[in-house]
């Protein structure tokens, strides 16, 4: 499981706290998917995500007790937060098995496109308009993804449709983020959607699992303990600082990808994934931009 968007609410302003915040998490969540990448290769998705989310349930734990404990964990809309939670288990086992076969860096960049699909969702799901600038900035971001997964050449690893496929999983659930934001807890989006990721991988169990070493157990109790402080420190910046300010620090995740692949698998992304990655951010660095402008100019702020 990966971070999810923020919920709306978070205190006006910003602040170097909140920016550090999302650097830090951005750090961690990286430090998590390169666990999963080195655990892939001699365990199936399903066990590495019910080891991992079983450890995982101690931060968030920390999280419901700093929410209010179990009235913290009450959901209202039970037919929504579980379509959520599926999702959240079909993009885990999408980005892990991805992981097996792609350098981390590249997987990373092609989930970049989780803000693109969002965008382009947001008239169908949310009824919200979307000029021609975002639109624009969409299409020149699914470009970049294109240059990433290199259709037409050997390259077009089947492999990477696979991150696709979890970014608009992602995309899919951070949408529903946002409808369901104004009556859930953070508490209780964290918990449906960890548990529900745990029960997703307890259906593979048939389908064969291995005994885990002691030091792989021990790699993915880190993988959980992260994730969940992870999330925590999202909670914290998007309650120091304003969405926009932080949105593009969220990117810093491509960096931390290509120096943890290099140092620990020796993998650099060419050239070619390296233009397709900048094309990407620099799309969905405009649309929070623009989307930003036209909330100020909603609400008469500047």
């Amino acid at each position: 499981m990966r971070l999810a968007s923020p919920i709306p609410g978070s205190a006006p302003g910003t602040s170097a706290k909140g920016i550090g915040f999302i650097v830090l998490a951005a750090l961690l969540i990286t430090l998590n998917d390169g666990v999963m990448k080195w655990t892939g290769g001699s365990y199936p998705p399903g066990e590495i995500m019910v080891l991992r989310g079983a450890f995982m349930l101690l931060p968030i734990a920390f999280i419901v007790w700093r929410e209010g404990g179990w009235p913290a964990l009450r959901v209202k809309n039970k037919r929504v937060q579980t379509v959520r939670a599926a999702l959240a288990v079909g993009a885990t086992y999408c980005f892990v098995f991805s992981l097996r076969a792609m350098p981390l860096a590249d997987a990373l960049a092609i989930m970049l496109a989780a803000p693109l699909f969002m965008t382009a969702l947001a008239p169908a799901m949310l009824g919200e308009r979307i000029g021609w600038r975002r639109w624009s900035a969409v299409l020149v971001g699914f470009l970049g993804v294109l240059l990433i997964v290199k259709p037409g050449g050997e390259a077009i690893r089947w492999i990477a449709l696979l991150p696709l496929a979890a970014a608009l999983f992602e995309a899919l659930r951070d949408t529903l983020t946002r409808r369901l934001s104004s009556g859930e807890t953070t508490s209780s989006l964290l918990c449906a959607t960890t548990f529900a990721v745990i029960l997703g991988g307890l259906f593979s169990l048939p389908f064969g699992w291995g005994m885990p070493r002691m030091g792989d157990i021990a790699l993915l109790a880190c993988a959980g303990l992260i994730l969940g402080i992870a999330h925590f420190l999202v909670i914290l910046a998007y309650r120091a600082a304003e969405v926009g300010a932080l949105a593009p620090f969220r990117y810093t995740n491509i960096v931390w990808g290509v120096l943890i692949g290099y140092l620990v698998w020796h993998h650099l992304p060419d050239p070619q994934t390296l233009a397709g990655a900048l094309l990407v951010v620099l799309s969905g660095l405009y649309i929070m931009h623009r989307e930003t402008t036209l909330l100020r100019r909603r609400t008469g702020r500047g």
